[in-house]
């Protein structure tokens, strides 16, 4: 319980007259004892007619899962018992990831009421609403009451929006896909069916028993085959925590793995996800079907802003123990010194004896900017030296990888993911999983 302004303002006012038997006359202070008293009254008066924290009973709601850019609500319904109503100040306690809420007044009176406050996202995450915090006044306005109210259970998982990744599947029509899984007619090496031969077909495709039968020239027909295991592999480390564009690299990641997955789930692989960084962070069992990729988005929200460097012996370690069959592995990562591409190199270039291994790595378009812009002071000339430097050096590690059986993707946040959509494709195409 504390005192509002108002009645602090108050008891401000009426010092002068605490002031008055001293200055003007003594007999004066029996007005002012009466004013003590009255006030005194007043005070306890509205402390007993205030409202209990005892009568409040409050309950809050919050989507369990929202993308970033979308607005969601907190619902917070207060109900009160009793015959006593007040005008409650609501303002909820919010995690750092979220934008912070503005402070909301309702009105409750018996059996209570509800107030909604809007939510937005600032980055992808896992995050909760610790409490709410309430506070009203009493009848007069001269006792205040404030209560906090834990909210232990209450969470919320912010994903990517998968509309983009969406979008950039659905451009690769040429794989043959639709609503469900389809058959993708090829040049792989699983039978499909049969059809008529005709001028132009590879003779090496006629079924010469089933022509035989048929009197008539047959020719095989085939399919990419489908239930092949797909891996997405993101380091959560230091580095990656890194912006380009203003956007973590773990978030562009993030966005071209979702892309990555809705085509393969949508073929007719199986995708898992697979996060590390100092040490492993999560792992997904490879799944498939199209709502695998719902679940695949909800678990995105689990991959933090890592601060440790990566481990990569760890985490290769960890993700070839868990794999017992041979897979397509798409690691999203980035070096920033020679230190940590050799221990890099080490470590893909093991895994490449096994699985077949796609590296991929965003490069940051400020950097090219600086190594081919125009410079106009010297310090221009340094850095665009420097970043001459860097690119040589990426050059280098990409080469050594690429002599691995490695197959690296190194472009621009906006080319990464249609590289990686096509790169996915041709080795279906060519049946390397």
């Amino acid at each position: 319980m504390h005192l509002t302004i108002r009645s602090v303002a108050a008891l401000a006012a009426g010092l002068p007259l605490a002031l008055a038997p001293a200055l003007i006359d003594a007999w004066l202070w029996p007005a002012w004892a009466l004013i003590v008293a009255v006030t005194l009254a007043l005070l306890l008066v509205d402390a007993l007619r205030t409202l209990s924290p005892r009568a409040i009973t409050v309950a809050a709601q919050v989507p369990t899962e929202i993308q970033i850019g979308e607005p969601a609500v907190l619902t917070v319904r207060i109900d009160v018992r009793g015959s006593r109503g007040a005008r409650l100040r609501v303002l909820p306690e919010l995690d750092a990831g979220l934008e912070p809420a503005v402070p909301a007044s309702v009105d409750v009176a018996p059996p209570g009421g509800a107030v909604q406050f809007p939510l937005r996202a600032r980055r992808r995450g896992s995050y909760a609403i610790p409490a709410l915090w309430l506070e009203w006044d009493g009848p007069l306005g001269l006792v205040g009451r404030a209560r906090r109210v834990p909210l232990a259970e209450l969470r919320m998982a912010v994903v990517p929006d998968a509309r983009a990744a969406r979008a950039i599947a659905f451009r690769m029509r040429g794989a043959g896909f639709g609503h469900t899984p389809e058959r993708v007619l090829g040049d792989g090496s699983e039978f499909d069916s049969l059809r008529a031969w005709v001028p132009g077909f590879d003779l090496r495709s006629v079924d010469w028993k089933a022509s035989a039968r048929h009197r008539r020239l047959l020719c095989r027909r085939f399919r990419v085959e489908r239930n092949h295991q797909v891996v997405l592999a993101i380091d959560c480390g230091r580095t990656m925590s890194d912006p380009i564009d203003g956007v973590p690299r773990v978030d562009h990641a993030i966005r071209q793995a979702l892309a990555l997955a809705f085509l393969c789930l949508r073929i007719g692989d199986r995708v898992g996800l697979y996060a590390f960084d100092a040490e492993p962070r999560l792992y997904v069992e490879p799944q498939g079907g199209v709502r695998a990729f719902g679940r695949l988005r909800s678990r995105t929200a689990a991959i933090d802003y890592g601060v440790a460097e990566s481990n990569y012996a760890l985490g290769v370690l960890e993700l070839t123990r868990r794999l017992r069959r041979r897979s397509l592995i798409v690691v999203f990562t980035e070096f920033a010194d020679a230190v940590t591409a050799e221990l890099l190199l080490d470590h893909l270039d093991r895994l490449a004896r096994r699985h077949l291994v796609v590296f991929v790595a965003v490069r940051d378009p400020q950097l090219e900017a600086r190594e081919l812009g125009t410079p106009e002071r010297l310090t221009d000339v340094h850095r665009a030296v420097v970043a001459a430097g860097l690119r040589r050096e990426r050059e280098v590690v990409f080469e050594r990888l690429r002599r691995s059986g490695v197959d690296v993707i190194d472009a621009g946040p906006r080319d990464a993911t249609d590289r990686l959509l096509e790169r996915y494709l041709r080795a279906k195409r060519r049946e390397l999983v």
